[in-house]
């Protein structure tokens, strides 16, 4: 399991987002304060605060090196 934090504060990247992981047989949560939802899901992210960075938690996966890869222009340090 691996976790990052994303910047989603625009619908446009949101929905780029979602098209980038869901390219992928991973399961993804995000998590904001005590949500917890599918990252996959556009209406569950819609949800959270987006105004800050989100932690997003990656499960096991092989391609692991490809997801961060897509994950690049999201990523905050």
């Amino acid at each position: 399991m691996k976790t990052v934090r994303v910047c989603l504060d625009s619908i446009d990247k949101v929905k780029g987002f979602v098209n980038d992981i869901s390219r992928f047989n991973t399961d993804f949560d995000l998590i904001s304060g005590r949500y917890v939802i599918d990252a996959k899901s556009i209406m569950g992210i819609f949800s959270l605060d987006l105004s800050k960075p989100i932690e997003l938690t990656i499960h096991e996966s092989d391609e692991i090196d490809e997801i961060l890869k897509a994950l690049q222009p999201y990523v905050v340090d």
